[in-house]
């Protein structure tokens, strides 16, 4: 059996081995020891090799996709090894064969994926200059092949497939591009090769070549498709024929988000690394988890084609005005058909698959009715490819019993009435009822006793039983089978017979059950396009429903995407900061166009910065996947790159530091913005000496605004900047006020014109509870600053401002209020600070009115 086991571990050396022995799958030597730790499991020993005990783990068999989802979750593959022979007639020991492989990017099974992520495999191949990249989705079937020019732009698109494995050729050479990437595997530099790819695919997709699909330009790319194909074949060892085609991903058709954007932006994990207060969270109220995965792919990879965003915008307009309750409604008795689709093309189905299916087809009619009240052209297409499937509904209604069991393995899963000869043999491993009824009475009769019984253990099997004291009128032909206290129980050549035939009907039953289970497969192999056709519309209606629920909840408004130069809107409101907050979200307007590419935002920290930076970007992006947005009167123009540069971190991995990533990030920036680019730039240059920091930052704003000319947002604390709108006409100072009295102070969050007084530094640390020592001692050293830099720009500025806003206040104590009025009657010495600087905010509020 070691011979065995050391034979077939020898065709899968880095992976673990689960090696079927009976009710367990064992793991033997290194793998046992690897389990063990793993899994938490016991690690014990039998036999010995070269006089040494052999390590051995095991898990139930019956329990062992529990097992498999915490090695997936952890990256790790498995072989499983499963029993092929028949121990009865086998010779040595049972051949064994390993059945299927057990990856984390080529998992197929429910239990072992999550529901609302999509489970990518991966492969990559090429050199500094240019990347091939192709990504399949076995559970859906999805395959795209790509190419990138850049580690930058291979990194963003790795971030937004974010694949579950990454395949990469021994030669590869951009390892850092890679490397904290999970689930890394070196494969062959054969399977890149370009024309074994090419013959793989054509024979995948029965094709002779694959001009058809469009991608025969990017050779890179079908050398990492034939290498993804390749892997899935010897991982599943089965057809695949839910692989129908491939896509190519052109950069153009989207609006590009680098790694950095998709992480600042937290479309779907936040800074932390969890899933809680992204924009994700916020919009995802879809019915089914292929609909909340679309959704996820429509985040990272907003479209620019105008047709597809204005048909989803007008479906969605629809939806909002016409009800869409009748179609959620049937939406939430779809599930996830997408991934029973592909375990059916896998035929690795389970019986509740089949119910689940069953009970899909069974909405369809229903669904389709109410489709037909939203005459729009994307909602007719939709229901057109959603179709209804009576043939196929009735065979399933007929074949699964109601509520099926988890698996096969002992039948109980094919209906009754669905085969004639399955019933029989049903009815005699259940022992014949009849039968067994009518023996009795005859035996009743024949004996004279009364009181005999025919019975059945699964110990013993069949007996007629008889009191003690009856027991002398037991018939010759009676053979004693069991005594017990008070009775006797006896067989019968007859009563032989009929158990002998119930016994092997048993084994029978299950054979033809499991027979008629495996034709369920080839009965809907025909449908098996149409259907993922169906689900994959099923899905797109599930979002379409989803972004018209969030129009309505959140108050969104539908923008106008034009091309015309200009990124516009009124009550502007960031999605997930309005979610969380308690208290009303100060909305803002914005006006970026051909006469004012730029805005220089100053103001305090905690003042609204970034939000008000990160909320236009969130705003554009919404637009471009084709959902309602939270800000009124919204102009988009053409939109080709989101850049984010907001926040940093040490990268102590890479031996970079914060002012190195930052450098980095602002690069990337300069170097591929355009003019149709929408530029986030926060505090750029806090990570080196003021001088220095303020240096590059006057000069990144002074190149994007006068050589790249992008829509740009540059947030800084350096108030030198606020006199570049000198110099540069398309540039202007905005700021997010806040209110001061005494130590006190209160955050406007709302968007001004000009540059702000001063940053409330010291305010914000002493809200932050830094010690009041601290806070007094930095306040004697700001105001010896101050006083030793008097002639100094920034001084200048604020003593101008201050002039500015000493101008105002008197101008506007000049004209008789009411409520000033009531105001001059009230003695300062009767306010708190903080009723102070509630007035403060109310006289504020009415000079702006």
């Amino acid at each position: 059996m070691m011979r065995q086991y050391l034979a077939i571990k020898a065709q899968h050396p880095t992976i673990l081995l689960f090696y079927r022995m009976g009710d367990f799958y064992e793991l033997f030597y290194d793998d046992a020891k690897k389990a063990a730790e793993l899994l938490d499991i016991s690690l014990t020993a039998r036999g010995k090799s070269g006089g040494e005990p052999i390590p051995m783990a095991g898990v139930p068999f019956h329990a062992v996709e529990s097992y498999l989802a915490r090695l997936v979750k952890m990256g790790e593959s498995v072989a499983i090894c499963e029993q092929v022979g028949d121990p009865a007639t086998s010779k040595g020991p049972v051949e064994r064969q390993v059945q299927r492989i057990v990856t984390p990017g080529t998992v197929t099974d429910e239990a072992l994926l999550e529901e609302r992520q999509d489970n990518v495999l991966a492969a990559v191949c090429g050199n500094e200059d240019r990347f091939g990249l192709s990504a399949l989705d076995i559970t859906s079937g999805r395959f795209i092949v790509t190419e990138c020019e850049s580690a930058e732009a291979l990194q963003a698109e790795l971030q937004r497939l974010n694949p579950a494995e990454l395949l990469y050729p021994e030669s590869f050479t951009c390892m850092h591009a890679i490397e904290h990437r999970k689930g890394l595997r070196r494969r062959p530099e054969w399977e890149f090769d370009e024309d074994t790819a090419n013959s793989q695919l054509n024979k995948q997709f029965q094709t002779k070549e694959l001009t058809g699909f469009g991608v025969t330009d990017i050779t890179l790319g079908l050398g990492a498709a034939g290498c993804v194909l390749q892997y899935v074949k010897d991982t599943q060892r089965t057809a695949l024929p839910h692989i129908r085609s491939i896509q190519k991903e052109q950069q153009d058709s989207r609006v590009q988000l680098d790694a950095a954007t998709r992480r600042n932006l937290e479309l779907t994990h936040n800074l932390s690394g969890g899933q809680d207060n992204t924009l994700f969270s916020v919009i995802d109220t879809t019915t089914t988890a292929m609909g909340s995965r679309l959704l996820q792919r429509y985040l990272h990879a907003p479209i620019t084609d105008m047709h597809e965003l204005s048909s989803r915008q007008d479906a969605i307009q629809v939806l909002m005005d016409n009800g869409f309750d009748a179609i959620a409604d049937g939406l939430k008795t779809i599930g996830d058909i997408e991934r029973i689709m592909a375990r059916l093309a896998l035929r690795s189905a389970r019986p509740r698959d089949f119910a689940r299916l069953r009970n899909a087809l069974n909405t369809l009619p229903e669904l389709q009715s109410a489709l037909k009240d939203y005459d729009i052209p994307l909602i007719n297409q939709l229901a057109h490819v959603i179709n209804e499937y009576p043939e196929l509904q009735a065979l399933l209604t007929s074949a699964i019993i109601d509520n099926p069991p988890v698996v096969i393995r002992d039948g109980g899963v094919i209906a009754q009435g669905y085969n004639s000869e399955l019933d029989e043999l049903r009815a005699l491993s259940q022992g014949a009822t009849d039968y067994l009824d009518a023996l009795e009475q005859r035996e009743r009769e024949r004996t004279g006793v009364s009181t005999l019984k025919v019975g059945y253990n699964k110990v013993h099997g069949f007996f007629i039983e008889m009191s003690r004291a009856t027991s002398g009128s037991a018939p010759a032909d009676y053979i004693r089978r069991q005594t017990l206290k008070n009775t006797e129980r006896f067989i019968t050549p007859e009563l032989k017979e009929h158990e002998d035939k119930v016994l092997t009907s048993q084994g029978r039953a299950l054979a033809l059950e499991k027979q008629l289970y495996e034709a369920l497969f080839d009965h809907i192999a025909p449908h098996l396009n149409n259907l993922i056709d169906t689900a994959g519309a099923l899905a797109k209606l599930d979002v379409l429903c989803c972004f018209a629920e969030r129009a309505l909840s959140l108050d969104w408004y539908r923008p106008t995407l034009t091309s015309n130069t200009q990124i516009t809107y009124d009550a502007g409101r960031h999605p997930v900061v309005e979610n969380v907050m308690e208290g009303p979200f100060i909305a803002n307007p914005l006006t970026l166009s051909d006469q004012q590419r730029m805005l220089i935002i100053t103001g305090p920290n905690m003042g609204g910065k970034s939000t008000y930076m990160r909320q236009t970007a969130l705003i554009v992006l919404l637009a471009y996947v084709g959902c309602f947005v939270p800000a009124q009167n919204a102009q988009i123009g053409k939109v080709d790159r989101i850049f984010t540069r907001i926040g940093a971190s040490d990268d102590l991995a890479s031996g970079r530091s914060t002012f190195m990533v930052e450098m980095t990030e602002t690069a990337n920036i300069l170097h591929n913005a355009t003019e149709h680019s929408l530029v986030l730039m926060d505090e750029i240059g806090r990570g080196t000496s003021t001088y220095d920091g303020l240096s590059l930052a006057w000069a990144c704003a002074s190149y994007l605004a006068s050589s790249v000319n992008a829509y740009t947002l540059f947030a800084t604390h350096y108030f030198e900047l606020t006199e570049l709108p000198d110099s540069l006409p398309k540039v202007t100072n905005v700021h997010l006020d806040a209110l001061e009295h005494e130590d006190t102070i209160r955050f406007m969050h709302a968007v001004e014109t000009g540059a702000a007084s001063k940053s409330f530094g010291l305010q914000v640390a002493q809200l932050a509870g830094v010690p009041q020592t601290v806070i007094r001692a930095a306040k004697a050293k700001l105001k010896a600053l101050e006083q030793g830099s008097a002639d100094s720009p920034a001084q200048k500025t604020k003593q101008s401002n201050r002039t500015q806003s000493d101008q105002a206040e008197i101008i506007f104590d000049d004209k008789p209020h009411p409520v000033i009025d009531a105001l001059n009657q009230v003695s300062p010495d009767e306010l708190t600070p903080r009723q102070a600087l509630d007035l403060l905010y109310t006289l504020k509020r009415l000079s702006k009115a």
